[in-house]
């Protein structure tokens, strides 16, 4: 069995932040393998979810979202793209995010799933997070036709340009912060298709 917080403290030291770690996954992620909550400072895995998965692909998981806290907490080794997505989720039924603060303002945008879907994936810290778990895994494993299949899975089919995102981010942030203000909330699993991130 791999020894998930081992791989976390490495890590968390290596890259001096600090967050909790939680295998209580937060209501409606039961089937994601993980989530980083930026707003709690808490990497959630979920060990039924990746102890029935493959090696490689849990350990994915982690580095991804291990990934996501760094560009969350340590903005400043990023490049710009990715400072200015890490404030959106987009979801693949048009559900969208935008982090204003220590909230997560919600709103609903029109268009097809392959749209949303690429627009997610498109997303440069999305991007960003399968890259780094792609490589991480292959220095910790190894290559394989099946990292191989896992990181291409998560590859747009068509990437979004940056001026497309800007405009998106654009109609997100006007739908959520200027027309539809449902309160506090937290963004579901940023893999829609069940993986964490």
């Amino acid at each position: 069995m791999t020894d998930y917080s081992a791989y976390f403290d490495q890590f968390c030291g290596e890259n001096h932040i600090e967050i909790a770690l939680s295998y209580e996954m937060p209501e409606g992620y039961e089937t994601a393998f993980g989530s980083f909550d930026v707003v709690r400072r808490t990497l959630f895995l979920n060990l039924p979810v990746l102890q029935s998965a493959p090696e490689h692909e849990a350990l994915f998981y982690l580095c991804h979202e291990l990934r996501h806290a760094l560009q969350y907490l340590r903005p400043e080794l990023f490049d710009e793209l990715i400072q200015t997505s890490r404030y959106y989720v987009v979801l693949y039924d048009g559900v969208c995010y935008k982090l204003v603060g220590d909230s997560w303002k919600k709103c609903i945008l029109s268009g097809s799933e392959e749209y949303f879907r690429d627009a997610y994936l498109s997303l440069p810290y999305e991007m960003d997070a399968n890259l780094y778990a792609y490589q991480k895994v292959q220095e910790i494993v190894g290559g394989s036709p099946e990292l191989e299949r896992l990181y291409s899975f998560w590859m747009p089919r068509r990437r979004f340009l940056p001026e497309e995102l800007r405009g998106l981010y654009c109609s997100i942030w006007f739908v959520a912060c200027t027309k539809h203000r449902p309160g506090r909330g937290v963004p579901p699993s940023r893999h829609p298709a069940g993986g964490g991130q």
